[in-house]
């Protein structure tokens, strides 16, 4: 089996999905379920019936592209990512794993090899929180992690609700039928741009994901009192912006006192109220995201915080409220992928790292109903979530190559 990439193709087509965009080149912004990401998600599809794949939805828009193996009825061996990207992104994050895994599937099909497993290219819905406030929604459902009730809780910023948004994208059904059967994947492996320095730094071209860290989200309350900037005086203030950036400060203490780099805190949202410069602000709100790759670890530092938040609110007589939005539990990379990646890498004599995510991703909720891992592979200084995140197109290739190989691999071959 001689196995060629078709690097100019795949590069073509990641410089065409990029034009689906809400903002002017080279950011790319592409909510899901808007206008332009369904035209996005029909280009997609388009290309996934060229290459001979048949082609289904589910009712949440999570997009299976199957090339069936000669025994249909064993588990498939699965690929993929999203094509969701938040305001002002870049080109790279998620459609390498998308789009990349497309082509491994057709140099698999040029090489002649025939695959007993089906292989599935798999396109998650709502990787990123933009619109519902939560991320992987699609692949929680599909794994059973958020149940179908409580995701038809769920709102956008307008209001509307799951149910409502994803019927006027023309997705009808039940939520509870986008959960997998069991033994649905034999295997599961992610391509993805690296989000992080470290493969350039090493100077190495492949990571192989030992381990995936996982986020607990909380949204955080703060009451305190308003009035005239000029009339109140120190003494007297109950100022809930002091208040918070006090609080965001003992956050990122908490986080770099965790004994370990894998800690990671950010508060990435901070709406203030009244917002004019001569009003003391009245209420502010917080989004607030911890990290980390040891679970007990994590929940120390959440501990931690609701200390400190305690504490503060006593002594700035203000009010602190908090709610916790999702903790979900890290995931180990399962050996058998993580073998056959290696195996992969060597056979083409790449040099490779064992790494940890510290971005999750849909595949952290895979991992729960299938042995799973990730390849990743180098961004320019680490770049993303911005418009300057870049991969190079050779390493693009490497990466699908590496993919195609041990998808192979994770196959048994009819032949």
């Amino acid at each position: 089996m001689k196995l060629e990439i078709d690097q100019q193709r795949l590069n073509s087509e990641i410089e065409a999905l990029a034009v689906f965009s809400d903002a002017e080149p080279p950011a790319v912004t592409r909510v899901v379920f808007t206008p332009t990401d369904l035209k996005a998600r029909a280009w997609v599809i388009s290309r996934c019936e060229e290459a001979g794949l048949t082609v289904r939805q589910d009712t949440i828009g999570n997009i299976f592209a199957r090339w069936s193996g000669a025994d249909p009825a064993a588990p498939a061996v699965g690929t993929g990512s999203h094509i969701d990207a938040i305001p002002n992104a870049g080109k790279y994050d998620g459609a390498v794993g998308v789009l990349g895994g497309l082509e491994a599937i057709r140099a698999l099909q040029r090489s002649g090899f025939r695959p007993k497993n089906s292989i599935e290219l798999l396109v998650f819905a709502t990787e990123e929180p933009t619109r519902f406030g939560i991320g992987c929604l699609g692949s929680r459902l599909l794994s059973g992690t958020l149940s179908a009730e409580a995701a038809a809780k769920l709102r956008d910023r307008d209001g509307e609700s799951v149910d409502e948004v994803r019927k006027k994208a023309a997705l009808s059904g039940n939520l509870q039928d986008v959960k997998l059967a069991g033994g649905h994947y034999k295997a599961f492996v992610e391509l993805h741009i690296e989000q992080g320095p470290l493969l350039e730094r090493a100077r190495t071209s492949l990571g192989i994901v030992k381990s995936i860290a996982a986020p607990a989200s909380l949204r955080i309350s703060i009451e305190g009192a308003g009035g005239h900037a000029g009339g109140v005086l120190m003494p007297d203030r109950k100022d809930a912006l002091c208040a918070a950036a006090e609080l965001i400060l003992a956050i990122e203490n908490a986080a770099r006192l965790s004994g370990a780099v894998d800690t990671v805190a950010t508060v990435g949202v901070c709406d203030v109220f009244p917002g004019a410069v001569n009003s003391i602000p009245s209420r502010v709100g917080l989004t607030l995201d911890i990290r980390d790759t040891d679970l007990v670890r994590r929940d120390g530092v959440m501990q931690t915080i609701e200390r400190g938040s305690q504490s503060i609110s006593s002594k700035r007589h203000v009010s602190i409220q908090s709610e916790l939005l999702n903790a979900d539990a890290p995931a180990d990379c399962a050996p058998e992928v993580r073998g056959a990646l290696a195996d992969s890498c060597r056979k083409h004599g790449f040099a490779f790292l064992e790494m940890v995510s510290r971005a999750y991703h849909d595949s952290l909720f895979v991992s729960r109903i299938a042995p799973t891992g990730m390849l990743f592979i180098p961004c320019r200084n680490g770049y993303s979530h911005r418009p300057d995140e870049y991969a190079a197109p050779e390493d693009i290739a490497r990466g699908a190559l590496v993919l195609a190989e041990s998808l192979a691999k994770l196959c048994s071959s009819s032949q």
